[in-house]
């Protein structure tokens, strides 16, 4: 499977079935499109089918000199020999057992508070609460969960646990106390913990950013952008805006934070679809790395993202990956979350094939200790899976996550970002189709589009690397 697209001037061939990626002049760009209706997946090494030779040839014949067209046909089989370019697909039989693959849990999600400081306008947890009640998570649930990953985890060292809400600071003493119990059995159980904490800052102060930055990996802080941007959808519980709030402390966390992970992570909706301005805000306020997420909502609200934005929102993409490369060019670079791809090694192969891992190696956590696939499923009775006291009690529901799978997903059998995205996000494909194994098409749009940027940006990287190596 081939995709090919031209991004900022930069013209990219990809092989999907190998994850080779090749930057490709106008002859070579032209070329593989002639081909590749009559190649399909070749078995390598082999020759190229005398058809797509020809078709290649009576396609370019009056564009480029016969010279070049022959030159670009033994370079094309050159790449089919090495397994680049036109490869078989080998990943279809490695799903086939995936129900019956033992899993471990790997991750937890806790919801150390169902309870929360501002009125965010397009909260999926309705203000915190999961449209259930206010709770804070005791100590002895945390800790509960703790044991129970280690117990789940098998013979996996490193262990995940994010702190989430609603807002974690409400609860903050629950939080050292289960990060410090955490390290306590750490070298006697064979384990170590990444903690990780998302918080709107509200309640950020010298004593908390202290602890965060010992014992957090990473910190994500919330935050929409432009002032006038976050406080339409960001209000405190009074209507008052919370940029003015938020920002300074963010500003000194990220200062004190040095070269350990943070994100500044922000959404936006169809009422601020030109987004790239929020995110160069962030770069123009002094942060390096940060993400801006697309809201998630019914069509019923006036803030969702409709499909007569995509025009606007891949302009904007595109706008965003040409400031990201001018910028890193200038020494003013910054991080964005989706134009971060690795093109040489990447996730493993089950990684690529199924994702985030949600409902069997990552669950979330209530506050009374109940178990679900995500933090996106809480409260939905129809996927609790268990709670902390008892393990998972209903393994059917496990059993159905581990399907979730880009074979299983019609529309991402011949998708080429299928390999990157991983099959997308379950929740999102219940929410919008009421199936595990959809997709929602208009996040796959968008996704697509970060991922030609990604590579474009890449490209221009390994380019301005080789422009300095020639130099020297």
């Amino acid at each position: 499977m081939i995709h090919q697209f031209i991004n900022n001037g930069i013209a990219i061939v990809m092989d999907i079935n190998s994850g080779s990626v090749h930057v490709a002049d106008p002859v070579f760009y032209d070329a593989v499109a002639a081909a590749e209706p009559l190649v399909g997946e070749l078995e390598c090494p082999c020759p190229l089918p005398e058809e797509a030779k020809a078709a290649v040839r009576d396609s370019l014949k009056d564009r480029y000199p016969e010279k070049e067209i022959e030159e670009v046909l033994e370079a094309m089989q050159a790449l089919v020999d090495a397994e680049e370019l036109f490869t078989k697909d080998t990943y279809r039989e490695f799903v086939r057992d995936f129900k019956a693959r033992k899993t471990v849990v790997k991750a937890l999600c806790l919801h150390i508070a169902h309870d929360c400081n501002l009125a965010c306008r397009y909260c999926f947890a309705g203000e915190g609460e999961y449209h259930g009640r206010r709770a804070l998570m005791s100590y002895e649930v945390g800790k509960k969960a703790l044991d129970f990953l280690v117990e789940n985890s098998g013979l996996r060292q490193n262990l995940e646990v994010d702190f989430f809400g609603g807002e974690p600071t409400m609860n903050w003493e629950v939080v050292k106390q289960l990060v410090e119990y955490g390290r306590s059995i750490e070298k006697a159980r064979g384990k170590r913990f990444r903690f990780t904490l998302t918080t709107n800052g509200v309640l950020l102060n010298d004593e908390i950013t202290e602890f965060c930055n010992r014992e957090m990996s990473n910190v994500v802080l919330s935050l929409d952008g432009r002032k006038e941007v976050n406080d339409r959808m960001r209000p405190t519980r009074n209507g008052k805006g919370s940029y003015d709030i938020i920002v300074p402390k963010f500003l000194k966390f990220a200062e004190l934070r040095g070269d350990k992970d943070y994100f500044i992570r922000g959404t936006f909706t169809h009422e601020n679809l030109e987004f790239s301005e929020d995110v160069l805000h962030f770069a123009d306020l002094g942060f390096k790395k940060m993400s801006m997420e697309p809201v998630v909502a019914g069509p019923e609200e006036p803030y969702a993202i409709r499909e007569e934005d995509l025009p606007v929102i891949m302009e904007q993409y595109d706008r965003l990956a040409a400031e990201y490369v001018k910028r890193r060019r200038e020494g003013k670079g910054f991080v964005f979350f989706h134009f971060q791809i690795d093109l040489r090694q990447g996730p493993c192969v089950a990684k690529r094939l199924s994702g985030c891992g949600s409902g069997t190696e990552y669950l979330a956590v209530t506050p009374w200790g109940d178990l679900y696939p995500c933090h996106q499923f809480v409260g939905d009775e129809r996927f609790l899976l268990g709670n902390v006291d008892e393990g998972i009690t209903r393994p059917e529901i496990r059993d159905e996550f581990k399907l979730c799978n880009v074979y299983a997903k019609p529309k991402c059998k011949e998708c080429f970002a299928r390999f990157y995205c991983s099959g997308g996000c379950a929740a999102n494909s219940f929410k919008f189709h009421g199936s595990l194994t959809d997709a929602y098409d208009i996040g796959c749009e968008m996704q697509k589009k970060r991922i030609e940027c990604a590579i474009m940006i890449k490209a221009a990287e390994m380019a301005d690397a080789a422009a300095e190596r020639d130099k020297q």
